[in-house]
């Protein structure tokens, strides 16, 4: 039985399809990615705008990457592909006596995970012949009769090794942020690719709404798409995937934000949007293995922190010294990742700026007036900056590239400076920031500081030392 039929079938996935026509586009990437007739005209059709391919394939796809707009039923698709590759492929021949193999569904988060697993464990729920595969039904996997598990796993490259695994697919692949790397796309492919190798019949599918032009999914649209050899590429905008859609709706979002609604809905790559700095520059001013520096007579300090209540963002804390020939050193970096006592982490932030000698940090203009009240209580001034977070970005970026700044080996540091983005804004400065659902507080706290610093003239208020 192919998936096409499965779909189609009353007593496996039918029942799950209450309009299938709505569903006809998927229909045809499905047929393409498991190399099944498409003879219809309207579907080749389909298939040329979609894949840029004149020819339906004629082998299954070892791998595919699908760009497609926000709700056209990507999450759902996963879930049927994932749950017929598991029950319906005979994956025993790859597997040694008593060895499971897996079908990962990789999500950004515990959160889109939670939604996968909930499609999973609701197709199998939906018919008794489904149902009566299920071994086990756990909280983040389905283990079936056959010794094949369905495992959801959040994009953490760490988590990912030593499986055995048949087929994976990668959720909104273009969205996934992680603190432990700058580029968790690419590092989970890495990790998940040899484990899929060892099966010769093995499925790798990423899809995603898309984002900026960079990272795996662009890269692998920029390379395949339209060409007969290689990961099958699918580009189709939400209308196409998803007719019941409103376009009236889609027509409004793109009229009050152009560009960030091609890329939600018609499935464009944002051009407004690119990385701020690579990964290759802020390794290279990176000093190995320094993870702090300790006071020194000689040298004047100066801080800067990015302030937190204690329940969203971190409350981040740096200080630099200048040397003679104009090299800022990162001295010191602070992180406190909610949740934590703002008191606390003030009273412990201030014993550390005494230890250097530091009277006085500036501090992010938006903190609120708690943060003055609450660190000249302890004996140190706070001055507000005058450049935004993004300011400072665009300032510091010329002293990272010119080599006049050296950074301590923090990876939280790497991670978050190489992922900030720039974005272009009409009439004005472009502006540098996080990705969606990233986060920038300790950067902002580094390029604060390394900003203030290189200015020699730039010396805090004489405050009494306490």
């Amino acid at each position: 039985m192919n998936i096409i039929e499965a779909l189609q079938d009353q007593n496996l996935f039918g029942r799950l399809f209450k309009t299938p026509e709505t569903w006809a586009a998927w229909h045809v990437y499905l047929k393409a990615l498991f190399a099944l007739p498409i003879d219809d005209p309207k579907e080749r059709s389909l298939l040329k705008k979609a894949t840029g391919l004149s020819k339906p394939p004629q082998k299954p796809a070892k791998e595919s990457f699908v760009i497609a707009g926000r709700r056209s039923g990507k999450s759902f698709i996963s879930a049927i592909i994932a749950v017929f590759l598991a029950a319906f492929k005979d994956w025993k021949k790859f597997l040694s006596p008593g060895e499971r193999g897996y079908v990962f569904i990789v999500a950004n988060d515990k959160a889109q995970a939670r939604i996968i697993k909930n499609y999973v464990s609701g197709i199998f729920n939906s018919s008794p012949i489904l149902q009566g595969m299920v071994e086990n039904d756990l909280r983040e996997s389905i283990e079936l009769k056959n010794g094949i598990t369905i495992t959801i796993k959040t994009a953490s490259y760490r988590t990912l090794r030593g499986y055995t695994v048949v087929a994976a697919i990668l959720e909104e692949l273009a969205f996934w942020r992680s603190e432990e790397s700058a580029n968790p796309d690419r590092e989970i492919l890495a990790a998940i690719r040899p484990a899929l190798a060892t099966v010769s019949e093995s499925l790798l599918i990423g899809i995603s709404t898309p984002y900026n032009r960079s990272g795996v999914l662009y890269e692998q649209y920029k390379k395949h798409f339209g060409k007969a050899t290689g990961p099958l590429i699918w580009k189709a905008p939400t209308r196409v995937m998803n007719p019941t859609i409103d376009e009236e709706k889609i027509n409004e979002a793109i009229a009050e934000d152009p560009l960030a609604a091609r890329a939600e809905w018609l499935a464009d790559f944002r051009e407004d949007i690119d990385s701020f700095v690579s990964l290759e520059l802020v390794e290279s001013a990176v000093v190995p293995l320094r993870l702090e520096l300790p006071y020194q007579s000689q040298n004047y300090y100066l801080a800067f922190m990015d302030p937190s209540g204690g329940r969203q963002d971190s409350f981040t804390l740096a200080i630099a010294h200048q040397e003679k020939d104009d090299l800022i050193v990162l001295d010191v970096v602070r992180e406190r990742k909610p949740p934590f006592n703002p008191e606390g982490v003030v009273k412990e932030y201030c014993e550390l700026l005494k230890a250097y000698r530091v009277s006085g940090v500036y501090c992010d203009r938006y903190a609120g007036e708690w943060v003055r009240a609450a660190f000249t209580k302890n004996g140190i001034e706070v001055v507000w900056s005058e450049k935004s977070a993004s300011e400072l970005y665009l300032e510091f970026l010329p002293l990272l590239s010119s080599k006049k700044v050296e950074l301590l080996d923090n990876k939280h540091l790497i991670t978050q400076l190489a992922s900030l983005e720039r974005r272009t804004r009409s009439g004005g400065k472009d502006l540098v920031t996080h990705p969606p659902g990233g986060h920038d507080d300790i950067v902002n706290a580094v390029a604060g500081v390394s900003v203030y610093a290189s200015n020699n003239s730039q010396r805090m208020p004489d405050v009494a030392f306490i």
